[in-house]
């Protein structure tokens, strides 16, 4: 009988065999008292079991995801296949800087590219989601006007921002204040003015906006800003529409965060992982998270010599595998970034042309990588945006994003992103135009959709309220 070790007597030490002996290290408490009831079923049944499961999952290879802020651009596999090989794979953190010069030299690397990118004097690659570099930003942000003497508590945020803006800023504990759109979807400046004052730290925006619409008058409002003496935090979400045409830096802004799970085609499904670097202007440099990537000439380390930084936000240096991921992607494309958002925009402004007629087009402008029609016209037919959404699951099509941003009735926030042929894009035109005739002529069948799916109907408000996690043994 084999055993955990041999005594110098050769007498027998724990026995790993003894089921007896073990199970009396279990409290009577924990102890089953049924059965495991296992399915007894060969290696090729248990396959085929799981095979079937994972064909019900939606993936970007599966079919259109039109999926508005989330940027569901197809991931290339060359990606994955050199983010697993083994030299990154399989390097701990804490292996020594001497015998990481690799890693340290791509992270290094990286932060050039997305410095150029962005236009920013610095870049940390430790946040670990875009949220996440948000709540960075406002830790930086909040630290840069407690050094200078000036403990300024409001944030100004647009109305149709992302729900992770006031979210950040209030963990940081900002005041939230909204400025309100105006009728062509952008900032309300003069709205604007009456909010600045000097306990203003910063306003947090995107460009373009949540509507996909570009925020013309951006120059404008960062003058109001930085006269004021506050910075500009810019949501990276929407960075998709405007690589190699312009960038944060010469529209005005300060801070910056990109989701490199969104931009450079990384997964990002199922909760992560996800990466979100911040760039800053020089002036914020010395606030930003330890350690930063250096080169001195002959080795890359990691720099902790950052005099105010607001300390470390991701254990280790971030997410290395999506890193890896990005950089490779960044590398691959090269200046047809570019390009990736010329057909970017391309493709959301032919979706919207296509489309308006048949739904409410609230703000009737050149969108940019996406747009956000309403359901309005369906919903006086009974069909609501929700119901709309269904039926697009029966024709192999992930829904849009719905009712966001909320300052739109019944929205339907979609973007096509670069990734989809022309076909692609006329398929789902198609799909659309028949949900809108159905609607006036059939709206039932709209409104029990999905028809075809292994789930149908469920109670979503039920379902997030009150969600069963409970494992019962039958």
């Amino acid at each position: 009988m084999q055993t955990i070790f041999e005594k110098d007597n050769g007498a027998s030490g724990i026995n790993l065999c003894d089921e007896e002996q073990n199970v009396n290290f279990i409290p009577e408490k924990f102890k089953r008292n049924l059965t495991l009831g296992l399915p007894n079923v060969s290696e090729l049944e248990a396959l085929r079991h799981y095979k079937a499961l994972s064909d019900m999952n939606f993936c970007i290879e599966k079919g259109f995801y039109p999926l508005g802020s989330c940027t569901m651009k197809y991931n290339p596999k060359v990606n994955e296949l050199l983010a697993s090989l083994e030299g990154f794979s399989c390097l701990h953190p804490y292996s020594n800087e001497s015998d990481s010069q690799g890693t340290l030299e791509l992270m290094y690397n990286l932060q050039q590219a997305l410095k150029e990118i962005t236009g920013m004097d610095a870049v940390s690659l430790q946040p670990a989601a875009g949220a996440q570099g948000e709540l960075t930003g406002m830790m930086v942000i909040k630290k840069y006007f407690e050094v200078k003497g000036e403990p300024r508590f409001k944030v100004i945020i647009p109305d149709s921002a992302h729900g992770t803006n006031p979210a950040s800023a209030h963990l940081c504990g900002f005041e939230v204040v909204s400025v309100k759109s105006d009728d062509k979807g952008q900032v309300d400046l003069e709205a604007l003015k009456n909010l600045v004052d000097k306990n203003v730290a910063a306003i947090m925006m995107t460009n373009p906006n949540t509507l996909g619409i570009f925020e013309k008058n951006v120059l404008e409002i960062s003058k109001i800003m930085h006269e004021n003496g506050s910075l500009l935090y810019y949501d990276g979400a929407n960075f998709n529409a405007i690589m190699g045409y312009t960038n944060p830096k010469l529209m005005g802004f300060d801070v910056v965060h990109l989701n490199l799970h969104k931009t450079f085609a990384t997964p990002h499904g199922g909760g992560g992982p996800g990466a979100g670097p911040i760039g800053v202007v020089e002036k914020l440099k010395e606030f930003l998270p330890a350690p930063l990537i250096d080169f001195d000439g002959k080795k890359y380390f990691k720099n902790y010599n950052i005099k105010h930084s607001i300390g470390s936000v991701k254990a280790f240096w971030g997410n290395f595998a999506v890193l890896i991921k990005a950089y490779v992607y960044i590398l691959m494309m090269g200046q047809n970034l570019k390009e990736a958002s010329e057909n970017a925009v391309l493709n959301a402004n032919y979706l919207k042309e296509k489309l308006k007629g048949a739904y409410s087009l609230p703000y009737d402008e050149p969108c940019m990588h996406e747009f956000v029609l309403s359901g309005d016209k369906q919903k006086a037919n009974g069909v609501s945006t929700l119901n709309i959404a269904k039926s697009l699951m029966d024709q192999n099509i992930h829904p849009p994003t719905v009712y966001f941003p909320q300052i739109v009735h019944e929205a339907i926030m979609i973007e096509p992103t670069e990734s989809e042929t022309k076909e692609v894009l006329d398929n789902f035109v198609s799909v659309m135009l028949d949900i809108a005739k159905k609607s006036e002529t059939n709206p039932k069948e709209i409104i029990s959709a999905p028809h075809s799916t292994p789930v149908k109907r469920i109670d979503e408000v039920l379902a997030a309220r009150k969600p069963d996690l409970k494992f019962v043994q039958q």
